[in-house]
C-alpha cells in the first residue's frame, strides 16, 4: 500500500471489523498463539519445579524422623506406626517425582513440539504464519480501501463546493442590502453564486456516482474478509482445541486421587496406625526391659575336690575375687556387646572375642594360701604386697614358649595380664577349656590372657 492508504487506516471512525486495518486484531492473534505456547511451558516447567521442590522435601523430612524415631524411646507397635509417616512421605515423594517427570518429559516436550510445527519462525523476524494472515487480509480489503478512499476524495469535494456555495450566496445577500450597491459588482457575485452552485451539483454527482460504485464493491469484500478471517480462525481453533487436550494430559497427570499406588499408600498407613496395640508393646517392654527378662539366678556350686590342691582352703578374697569375675563376664556375654556365638563380633571390627573366663577358669591358675596362724595380716598375697596373686608362682612343669600378641588387649580384671599388639612374652601355662592361658610378661608380671590373642614364635 502507498503512504497515503497507511494514513487513511489510521485515521478510522469506529472500531469495527470491517473498518480499514482493524483486522490487526485478528492477525495479532497469530502472534498471541505462540506466546502463549510459550506461557504455558513456562507454567508446566514451574510446576515441575514445584514437585521436585516437594519430592525432596518430603525424601529429606521422612529420612530425618526415621532416625530420630529409630533412636528415639518409642518402641513396639506405636514405634512402626509413627514410622508408617516416614514410609508415607517416601512413597508420596516417589509419585511427586513421577509427576515431575511426566510434566517434564511428556506434556512439556508435546507443546513445545506442536509450537514448533505449528509456528515456523522467519529469517526477517516475526512468524510465516503471521505474514500469511497480515497478506490475506490485505489483499481482501485493498480493492474495497481504495474505492473507499476516492469515495472520501469525492465527500470532500462535495462538502467543499457546499461551503463554498453557501459563502458566495451569503455575500451576494449582503451585498444587496448595501445602499452603495454597484450593479457591476452585485452581477459578478451573482455569476459566482451561479458557478458555486454548478460546482456543488457537479461535486454532488462525483460524490454519489463514488458511494454507489463502493456499495457494488462491499458484498465482495465482506465475503473475502470472512473467508480470510475464517481461515485464521480454524487455526485457532486448532490451538485451543489442542491446548484443552494438553490442560486435560496434565491433569491426570496431578490428580493422585485416582492413582491406585497413592490410595494403597494411605491404606498401608491407616493399616500399620490401627496395628499399634498398647497391650502388646507393653508386653514387649516387659519381656525385654522389665521383670519378664530371664535371670541366671546365683546356685550352688559344688567344689571339685578330686585335685590334691582342692584340699587347700581359699582365702575370702579369692571368693570376692571369683564372685565379681563371674558377674562381669556375665555382662560382656550379652547381645548388645556384638559378640555372637560363632566367636564374630558384630561390631565389624577384625579383634577376636575374649573368652568367658569362668571361676573355673580362674581357680585353676589361683595361688591359695592354707589358714595357720603364721598368716600375716590374713592376706594371701602377703609375699610382695601388690595384690598381684600369681608372682613369684613357679610356672607349669615343661610349658615354657615365647608368644607375640596379635591384638591390644586390657586386662578386665585383676589377674589378668594387659600387652599391645606386636609385644613378645612367655606363655607358662596350657590353654584351659575355656581359652585362657598363663603368661609372664618382660617385666614379670604374671597373669591370664585370652590365647586367641597371640601366637607362638617360630
Amino acid at each position: 500500500m502507498s503512504g497515503s492508504y497507511d494514513e487513511s487506516m489510521i485515521d478510522v471512525s469506529s472500531d469495527s471489523f470491517w473498518e480499514v486495518g482493524n483486522y490487526k486484531r485478528s492477525v495479532k492473534r497469530v502472534d498471541d498463539g505462540s506466546r502463549l505456547c510459550t506461557d504455558l511451558m513456562s507454567c508446566l516447567h514451574e510446576r515441575a519445579r514445584i514437585e521436585k521442590s516437594y519430592a525432596q522435601q518430603l525424601t529429606e523430612w521422612g529420612k530425618r524422623w526415621r532416625q530420630l524415631i529409630e533412636k528415639g524411646p518409642q518402641y513396639g507397635t506405636l514405634e512402626r506406626a509413627w514410622s508408617a509417616l516416614c514410609t508415607e512421605a517416601e512413597k508420596v515423594s516417589e509419585l511427586h517425582m513421577e509427576v515431575k517427570s511426566a510434566l517434564m518429559g511428556e506434556d512439556y516436550e508435546k507443546l513445545k513440539n506442536w509450537q514448533r510445527d505449528s509456528y515456523h519462525k522467519q529469517m526477517i523476524g516475526g512468524y510465516k504464519e503471521t505474514k500469511e494472515a497480515e497478506d490475506g487480509f490485505r489483499k481482501a480489503q485493498k480493492p474495497w480501501a481504495k474505492k473507499l478512499k476516492e469515495m472520501e476524495t469525492m465527500k470532500k469535494s462535495y462538502h467543499s463546493a457546499c461551503k463554498e456555495e453557501k459563502l458566495a450566496a451569503s455575500r451576494e445577500a449582503n451585498s444587496k442590502l448595501e445602499s452603495n450597491n454597484n450593479p457591476e459588482a452585485q452581477k459578478k457575485l451573482q455569476e459566482k453564486v451561479e458557478k458555486c452552485q454548478q460546482e456543488v451539483q457537479k461535486t454532488k454527482e462525483r460524490y454519489q456516482k463514488s458511494l454507489e460504485e463502493l456499495d457494488k464493491l462491499t458484498p465482495q469484500y465482506m465475503e473475502n474478509m470472512e473467508q480470510v478471517f475464517e481461515q485464521w480462525q480454524q487455526f485457532e481453533d486448532t490451538r485451543i482445541c489442542f491446548f484443552r487436550e494438553l490442560l486435560l494430559e496434565v491433569k491426570q497427570h496431578l490428580d493422585l486421587s485416582t492413582n491406585h499406588r497413592f490410595q494403597t499408600i494411605y491404606q498401608t498407613l491407616e493399616d500399620t496406625v490401627s496395628a499399634a496395640d498398647a497391650e502388646d508393646d507393653l508386653k514387649w517392654f516387659r519381656s525385654n526391659h522389665g521383670p519378664g527378662m530371664p535371670m541366671n539366678w546365683p546356685q550352688f556350686e559344688n567344689v571339685d575336690c578330686s585335685h590334691p590342691r582342692s584340699f587347700r582352703r581359699r582365702s575370702i578374697v579369692d571368693w570376692s575375687i571369683d564372685l565379681n569375675r563371674t558377674l562381669s563376664k556375665r555382662e560382656k556375654k550379652k547381645p548388645s556387646d556384638g559378640v555372637t556365638l560363632t566367636g564374630i563380633s558384630q561390631s565389624g571390627s577384625d579383634q577376636p572375642v575374649q573368652p568367658v573366663k569362668t571361676s573355673s577358669s580362674a581357680s585353676s591358675v589361683e595361688k591359695t594360701t592354707e589358714w595357720s596362724d603364721e598368716d600375716t595380716g590374713g592376706n594371701p598375697f602377703s609375699s610382695n604386697g601388690d595384690g598381684n596373686p600369681f608372682e613369684d608362682e613357679p610356672a607349669s612343669p615343661g610349658v615354657s614358649v615365647a608368644v607375640r600378641a596379635l591384638y591390644d588387649y586390657d586386662g578386665q580384671e585383676q589377674d589378668e595380664l594387659t600387652f599391645k599388639a606386636g609385644e613378645e612374652f612367655t606363655k607358662v601355662g596350657e590353654e584351659d577349656d575355656q581359652g585362657w592361658c598363663k603368661g609372664r610378661l618382660k617385666s614379670g608380671q604374671t597373669g591370664l590372657y585370652p590365647a586367641n590373642y597371640v601366637e607362638d614364635i617360630q
